[in-house]
């Protein structure tokens, strides 16, 4: 009798078992496949130029910038700031639900203990068989454990898991994307400081001339060989040069306040070197396009919340078929505490179910809508984010070269305004000339010299710009 008992269970067993595995036939959750992007096609906007495996970014930022402050700099930034302080507790929250997700195959064990004391009325069956045993109360006592697994037929756990590792991948690349950004912010606030060191210096230059040229025309009005009207000119001219001196001071100011902020610090003064010792070696390689999926953090930050967004799915769509669950408990019971740890104590209890949702409300079907639509988003952003990318990097190579352009034609500019200045000077002691086209040639020279700073600047802040948009900094 008791093997036909047995027969039968086994029976069972293998039917449920043949049962799941054909549902299991319907659905396994899928493996990620990175989406093909089409968008992506000449992506830099650069026919005439050759592709090349080998990017810019390749380089670490201590080779691409050579000055030794610039470097320092940098180096306490990663160490110091603050929006990098707070990726890395992003990233020590996402390694925690990392941990959970790898522990979702494990079983879950619980531990209890109870007591209590019931009365019993004395009128019913049992009151009345307390009563003759004169108590009118039962205590009880236990303590126990409870385990309890579900087989992951589906794939749900491990779909969990890969959407747990897919978040904490994201949080380290938006980590990588700050540090790249950061980089990149620091080395242009320290560029502005050298270039507004340099105008600073071209202005007191002029300011010590024009305070000359004051007290030369001065002499030149008290001999008789002009007017008030030259003197007056070289006086505004002289103080235009001092008010300029002052914005340039102010700006400096709050330049290094700002770069005191980059590097975690209090507000203070910065060494440095000159805008004239700056140069960048590096040859301007893009790379093809496909790299930026392996250098921008950006873009590998939105193909991770891609990839979570599809597990997300899977786990979705598994919570329609049925779910296999194991339970298995055991402890001490007992209605008296000194026999609680007694061998009659002991009890176990084991089971196995399978849940199928029939009816819920529709909580299923709209979660797994949801998924999808959220899935869809995810997809559409890491493609922006790829035609982002590339966008940043041709503006930046555009402007490179226009800025190279530039400063050829500045360089050009300053030359002949100054001939102009000498020239006006010449002529004036000559008498074929008034102060008033000195001065404007003297006002026009300056202006020259402070537009072919801002010419080798930009210069410099577009290089930084390729390299950040490249997804340089990670080295």
């Amino acid at each position: 009798m008791i093997s036909i008992i047995k027969n039968k269970k086994l029976h069972k067993g293998a039917i449920l078992v043949v049962m799941a595995f054909t549902i299991q036939s319907c659905f396994v959750a899928k493996d990620y496949v990175r989406p093909t992007v089409e968008e992506t096609d000449n992506l830099y906007r650069t026919d005439n130029l050759p592709s090349d495996s080998i990017s810019m970014a390749d380089v670490s930022w201590k080779t691409l910038f050579t000055d030794s402050y610039l470097n320092q700099y940098i180096e306490e930034g990663l160490q110091n700031n603050i929006d990098i302080r707070i990726a890395i507790q992003q990233i020590v929250a996402a390694e925690a639900y990392l941990k959970q997700g790898k522990a979702g195959n494990l079983p879950t064990l619980n531990a209890s203990g109870s007591a209590s004391r019931s009365y019993i009325s004395s009128n019913g069956q049992q009151g009345a068989i307390l009563s003759s045993l004169g108590t009118d109360h039962i205590d009880q006592f236990e303590l126990s454990g409870a385990l309890s697994w579900e087989a992951d037929i589906w794939g749900k756990i491990r779909s969990n898991k890969r959407a747990f590792a897919a978040s904490y991948l994201q949080s380290v690349a938006a980590h990588q994307a700050v540090k790249t950004q950061l980089i990149s912010t620091i080395a242009a606030n320290y560029y502005q400081l050298l270039a507004l060191d340099s105008k600073l210096l071209i202005t007191q230059q002029t300011i010590e001339a024009r305070k000359n040229s004051v007290e030369t025309i001065k002499a030149l009005k008290e001999a008789g060989l002009t007017n008030q009207v030259a003197v007056d000119q070289n006086i505004a001219q002289y103080n235009s040069a001092k008010a300029l001196e002052v914005d340039l001071e102010t700006a400096i100011f709050k330049t290094e306040n700002t770069l005191s902020i980059l590097l975690g610090k209090s507000p203070q003064h910065f060494k440095r070197s000159s805008l004239g010792n700056q140069k960048i070696e590096s040859s301007l390689k893009l790379g093809v396009p496909s790299n930026l999926l392996s250098n921008r953090p950006d873009v590998m930050s939105s193909e991770y919340k891609l990839i979570q967004a599809f597990e997300l799915t899977n786990v979705a769509k598994s919570n329609f078929y049925p779910s296999l669950t194991l339970t298995a408990s055991t402890g001490f019971q007992s209605l008296n505490v000194d026999n609680l740890f007694n061998g009659n104590s002991l009890f176990a209890n084991l089971a196995g179910g399978i849940t199928q949702p029939i009816l819920n409300g529709r909580k299923i079907k709209t979660q797994y809508e949801v998924a999808k639509a959220q899935q869809e988003q995810a997809l559409l952003n890491f493609k922006k984010s790829l035609l982002t990318a590339g966008n940043e990097v041709s503006n930046a190579l555009f402007a490179y070269h226009s800025e190279t352009k530039k400063y050829t034609f500045r360089l050009k500019e300053v030359e002949a305004l100054r001939k102009a200045e000498q020239n006006s000077n010449e002529l004036l002691k000559n008498g074929y000339a008034t102060y008033l086209d000195l001065l404007t040639a003297r006002q026009s020279a300056l202006n020259a010299e402070l537009n072919i700073i801002d010419s080798k600047l930009q210069q410099l802040l577009t290089i930084v710009d390729l390299y950040e948009a490249l997804g340089g900094g990670l080295k």
